[in-house]
């Protein structure tokens, strides 16, 4: 059996709730699923302070007392999970921003690698997509391999065929999420992302080594791997990814010697 977790970002059970609701009943038809619903409302995440402790020292470092950790908790036993939203002022709720937020530093220290995501969004006029696309490109910088969500109109009063073309929505995306759920081995990343991983590596080996960042790229063999889990990488890949170390240094060396000049210019 498989564990599905959905974060919601409202409170209310209206159509971000039903769309929800959908996802659940369209999974377990395709298999066993453990499912769980958890509003953010019902906990108390404070608001991150910027001390930026959780980057340098580690997470567990965080000043701030509250259920965070919890929540965490929650994405460490599910095998997939789903970020719920409504659209608030053109964008995602503030109650799963702020969630987002005080998670800022596995953006540089991922570790979902092996968890499925997606995200649903309700909105009313126009922006669902955009929020969809935040969302994805938020999963995948946690590490999730991250399925197409799904975004619906949900203009109130809702018309017949406007619920059944929310229903037909959320059951494509949940095909496709299913699908994720079931792989065996977290997939080959993207260009992007491998590009992404080289060039942030580079700009860490460049740390001291007392910063967290870099004690735990070191800790997890990142300095010399291909990407942050064993994979296949293809000639082409392996050349980019080659070739993204190479320009990385290169853009260190050169903030270097810009940083001399500018404290030479400084001092005469």
């Amino acid at each position: 059996m498989r564990k599905v977790t959905a974060f919601i970002g409202t409170q209310t059970k209206r159509n971000t709730y039903n769309a929800v609701k959908d996802l659940e009943r369209n999974l377990k038809q395709y298999g066993e699923v453990d499912f769980e619903y958890v509003f953010l409302s019902d906990y108390n995440i404070e608001f991150c302070r910027g001390c930026k402790t959780c980057f340098d020292k580690g997470a567990e470092y965080c000043p701030i007392e509250d259920d965070k950790e919890l929540l965490l908790d929650k994405i460490e036993g599910s095998d997939g999970v789903v970020f719920a939203t409504p659209s608030y002022a053109f964008q995602l709720s503030a109650r799963m921003k702020n969630f987002l937020d005080r998670t800022a530093y596995m953006n540089h220290r991922p570790r979902y690698f092996d968890k499925a995501f997606m995200a649903i969004v309700t909105y009313g006029v126009f922006g669902g997509g955009s929020i969809v696309k935040y969302l994805s490109t938020a999963g995948e910088n946690l590490g999730f391999h991250v399925s197409k969500g799904c975004s619906m109109r949900t203009l109130e009063p809702m018309t017949e065929s406007r619920r059944e073309k929310m229903k037909k929505e959320v059951k494509k995306a949940s095909e496709k999420f299913y699908r994720e759920l079931t792989i065996s081995e977290p997939p080959a990343p993207s260009l992007l992302r491998l590009v992404l991983f080289r060039m942030t590596r580079t700009s860490i080996k460049d740390l001291d080594n007392s910063y967290r960042d870099y004690q735990y790229y070191k800790e997890h063999g990142w300095f010399d791997a291909d990407y942050y889990y064993p994979v296949e990488l293809g000639l082409p890949k392996k050349l980019i990814g080659s070739l993204s170390d190479f320009i990385g240094t290169q853009m260190i060396k050169r903030g270097r010697w810009l940083s001399v000049d500018k404290a030479t210019d400084d001092v005469t």
